[in-house]
């Protein structure tokens, strides 16, 4: 007997069997227009703004609008207060993310929803609660001013804790999501074998969610970049002091436009740049 003999073992497909046809990224055939009508109008509302910028872009004066000593002061603070602003995010979103994820306590989901609440504040409305809780006469501000002499408003370090106040729940739902994917056992493995738990985090669980920590570090970065309600409620305007490049393009977009488009489009970059950066975590499809 051949194989062709054998029980099961035809050429082609069972009768009464359809084939199955896989579902892959060419099958496209048999698109509803309802719904292909208005994915396009949705997919031209998106763009069309963005292509907007980019024709009436001055592009023979963007070196000279650039090389100005306002945008470059801007852009300079806006460069080192987003990062600063980063890097109090890390410092301090990273054990919050840990610990919204590895421990139990009451009301962990309230913890939860007021670390997330920021994401859907207006940004207007966290400067003002930032001025009544850091302002000279603010809650602890008061205090800040009496004992060290120390006043945040309308400073540089201002629009660092303005832009961090926004940019840390970006951080830590990152790294938190990150944790709830990573296996626990690892870190329970290194605390039988003598390891404190802080040790099992720096040596164990940090090289785990290095990839988390530096999305969610990029997200929380260009969130502050483009920090504009609660800087310049909290911080104010001033060049130089605490004129970031939001808070510029608003400016000169009602004296100088070439200026405000200028700026625009560096904004722009830095959004597309951190898009492509997170583009294998986020934009790949399995």
């Amino acid at each position: 007997m051949t194989s062709l003999d054998e029980p099961g073992a035809a050429a082609g497909p069972r009768p009464g069997r359809p084939r199955r046809r896989r579902a892959g990224a060419g099958d496209r055939r048999g698109v509803p227009l309802p719904l292909l009508l208005p994915g396009l109008l949705a997919l031209a509302f998106l763009l069309l703004p963005l292509l907007a910028l980019l024709l009436r872009a001055p592009w023979r004066a963007l070196p000279r609008q650039l090389g100005s000593t306002e945008v470059w002061q801007a852009l300079q603070l806006s460069l080192i207060s987003a990062t600063a602003a980063t890097a109090v995010s890390l410092v301090l979103g990273v054990p919050l993310a840990w610990l919204l994820a590895r421990t139990e306590f009451p009301g962990r989901g309230l913890v939860r929803a007021l670390v997330t609440l920021p994401l859907v504040l207006p940004p207007v409305v966290g400067g003002v609660a930032l001025l009544l809780a850091l302002g000279r006469n603010g809650v602890v501000g008061q205090w800040l001013d009496a004992w060290f002499g120390i006043t945040l408003p309308f400073t540089t370090t201002g629009v660092v804790i303005a832009e961090a106040f926004v940019a840390m729940p970006f951080l830590v739902i990152s790294v938190e999501g990150t944790l709830r994917a990573a296996d626990p056992r690892y870190e329970e493995a290194a605390t039988t074998l003598g390891a404190s738990r802080f040790t099992a985090f720096r040596r164990v669980t940090l090289p785990l969610i290095a990839p988390g920590i530096a999305a969610g570090a990029v997200l929380a970065w260009a969130r502050a970049l483009g920090e504009f309600g609660a800087t310049i409620t909290f911080a104010g305007n001033f060049p130089g002091r605490t004129q970031t490049m939001p808070l510029s393009v608003y400016l000169a977009l009602q004296n100088d436009p070439e200026a405000a488009i200028a700026l625009s489009l560096v904004l722009l970059t830095v959004s597309i740049a951190v898009l492509a950066a997170l583009r294998d975590r986020w934009m790949t499809t399995p």
